[in-house]
């Protein structure tokens, strides 16, 4: 069983526990502070983000809209596998814990466990998709 009970990040769902266990010794976990500030708009994306443990504030220079992410959630997929900055900054907003899978890190589980790379990359263009569709609503 997972340390990090991968299985609740929807973007990993479909994986299997054999795949899971592959990716789980990918993963860098990362200690977050309250009020720390974990990347900033502009600074180049290196991977993506798992929110084990505690909350995440998203704000932007260019925008005036924020969100949030917590336990169950991933941030930055895309940059898996486009290389580009940031387009937000992400604060935590109390105590916890982040997964960090980096692009190499993706690269090699894509040599060891290609089909989890596949379900995992399938998920990311759904998402981008319903983004790009309600960016088309709003024309």
């Amino acid at each position: 069983m997972s340390e990090y009970e991968l299985k609740r990040f929807e973007l990993l769902a479909e994986l299997s526990d054999a795949e899971l266990e592959i990716l789980e010794d990918l993963l860098e976990p990362v200690r977050m502070l309250a009020r720390q500030q974990v990347f900033r708009e502009g600074q180049e994306a290196d991977g993506l983000l798992l929110v084990h443990e505690g909350k995440l504030r998203f704000s932007s220079e260019r925008t005036e809209e924020a969100g949030v992410a917590g336990p169950g959630l991933a941030v930055g997929g895309l940059s898996l596998v486009v290389v580009g900055p940031r387009e937000v900054t992400a604060v935590a907003e109390e105590q916890g814990t982040l997964l960090k899978l980096t692009r190499t890190a993706f690269h090699r589980l894509a040599e060891d466990a290609p089909r989890a790379t596949t379900r995992m990359l399938e998920h990311l263009l759904r998402d981008l998709t319903l983004v790009l569709r309600k960016g088309l609503d709003k024309l």
